[in-house]
């Protein structure tokens, strides 16, 4: 009998629990909103926004004002000195560097250890339980499991208080039993020199049989591709021939599809989406067809959604299929209706699930075009499947006018696999673009507005070696997809040379 035929035992009760996300998603809702009101309401931001005193959605809509990080910030940062009953209760010891502010350089999300056990675990429980469900055949206990992690560092010298990468605070503070079936080590996995890191990971894991594997997918593929170098081998189920699940999450999946199913060719390999962020856990893609993930109703997170391009505020239990709507939370961490940054578009309302369509500060929309993450991802997989390229990273920004008076959207593109002529990708993905874009296509009309998009192709490594030299390479740093501003792909330009 397999490890994982008993282990499965473990999950059978929480499988049964989650059927409740198919019929009673509003009631999940609420009762997480009256939990985390009741929890907080003794906090100075409870008291000062009177939790005690809300009886239900509205009041608590009427008491709290729609958060960015800017207004949580200096709350947060006194936290992190070591005040307590702040925005949660007691003192919160872990914060989970995050990507830059208009403002700062990073955003410090503070994880408490009710949303560490709660949100952040209680996902990966999830995730595998979810797996086991739909794969009876699994064998995902008999062996270990690669988990690429980030690195941290104290906070402010307090005792005991970390700071840096989400993941490496669950590394940190992990169940001992867990480091049993995991690899690598942990003083490896915690290491802050991503290329070392890459090195040693490679090394440790590579006689070990690994069965799955979770990170983010481009540092992840990274790794994979040092393990093939030190191995010798053609593909990766020759280094683990139990490798049978990929556990990815952090950026979308497209781009990096086909070189994973290159390296892994394996017909018995699967892949799983999860939604996880420094801010909490949120989906699960709990159905292998439907690329769509499960909205996680019962943990500590509250959630609400505005659709784009209006004001308005609403519940889960209101919101309608196919809108694009910015992500609004309020969660176990002490973030009280937090706008997360995040757009999403819901598939199905009963259940509750979803994709993500992009950030609300990664867009292009410098001549009303509103072009967004996930139309970028559709136009790149259709120019990749006409002309057989393979995208490895990419970035894109307005050229607002040129010497000639032209407008246009720049793109710059890393190849793993560069296509024989780049101009037919590049009006494949402007066509594209405009088939699944109505104001892009309305912005093209005639190239009056918008001339065909200019494509860029980018040296090998310069992605990684611009991440580098901002002292952001690994961990859960992701490259800049689309941007209003110049800023990012001026300085990439420049590394190209």
């Amino acid at each position: 009998m397999s490890i994982t035929s008993i282990v499965r035992k473990v999950f059978e009760k929480r499988q049964r629990e989650l059927e409740r996300h198919q019929t009673e998603g509003e009631q999940l809702q609420r009762q997480v909103l009256s939990r985390l009101l009741q929890q907080a309401k003794d906090t100075e931001y409870g008291r000062n926004h009177l939790f005690g005193q809300a009886r239900n959605y509205e009041d608590f809509a009427r008491n709290i004002p729609v958060n960015t990080y800017e207004e949580l910030k200096n709350d947060i940062d006194r936290m992190r000195h070591g005040e307590r009953d702040v925005l949660w209760p007691g003192r919160v010891k872990w914060y989970a560097k995050s990507s830059g502010t208009t403002n700062d350089k990073s955003k410090f999300i503070p994880v408490s250890n009710e949303g560490l056990q709660k949100i952040h675990y209680a996902g990966g429980y999830d995730s595998v339980a979810l797996y086991l469900r739909n794969n009876p055949k699994s064998r995902l206990f008999d062996g270990r499991a690669l988990i690429l992690g980030g690195s941290h560092a104290p906070n402010y010298n307090l005792p005991d208080s970390l700071v840096g990468d989400l993941s490496a605070i669950l590394i940190e503070n992990i169940n001992p039993l867990a480091n049993m079936v995991r690899v690598p080590k942990k003083k490896t996995a915690l290491l802050s020199d991503f290329e070392t890191k890459r090195d040693r990971i490679a090394r440790e894991a590579l006689h070990k049989n690994v069965t799955n594997i979770s990170g983010v997918p481009s540092w992840m593929l990274s790794v994979l591709n040092r393990v093939m170098e030190i191995s010798g081998k053609t593909h990766l189920e020759e280094v683990w021939p139990n490798l049978e699940v990929f556990f990815h999450g952090g950026v979308a999946f497209t781009p990096y599809r086909k070189q994973y199913e290159q390296l892994i060719t394996s017909p018995l390999m699967h892949y799983m989406e999860t939604y996880n962020a420094s801010e909490g856990f949120f989906g699960i893609q709990d159905d292998p067809a439907d690329k769509s993930m499960l909205l996680m109703l019962d943990y500590g997170v509250f959630y609400e959604f505005m659709e784009m391009g209006t004001e308005q505020v609403i519940p889960l239990w209101a919101v309608e299929k196919d809108k694009n709507y910015a992500m609004i939370i309020s969660t176990s961490c002490g973030l009280w209706r937090y706008m997360i940054g995040d757009t999403i578009r819901f598939t199905s309302t009963n259940p509750y699930k979803f994709v993500i369509t992009g950030r609300t500060k990664s867009f292009i929309n410098a001549f009303g075009e509103e072009l967004i993450v996930d139309n970028a991802e559709q136009g790149l997989a259709y120019a990749c499947q006409e002309t057989g390229a393979e995208v490895l990273e990419y970035t894109a920004a307005p050229v607002f006018m040129d010497a000639h008076a032209k407008c246009r959207h720049q793109w710059l593109i890393e190849f793993s696999k560069s296509p024989n002529d780049l101009a037919q990708f590049a009006s494949l993905l402007d066509h594209k673009l405009q088939e699944i874009n109505s104001d892009y296509e309305a912005k093209r009309y005639k190239d009056i507005t918008l001339q065909p998009l200019e494509l860029i192709e980018a040296r090998p490594g310069l992605f990684n070696d611009w991440m580098r030299q901002r002292g952001k390479l690994g961990g859960q740093n992701k490259v800049p997809r689309l941007s209003n501003s110049r800023e990012h792909i001026e300085q990439l330009l420049m590394l190209n040379k």
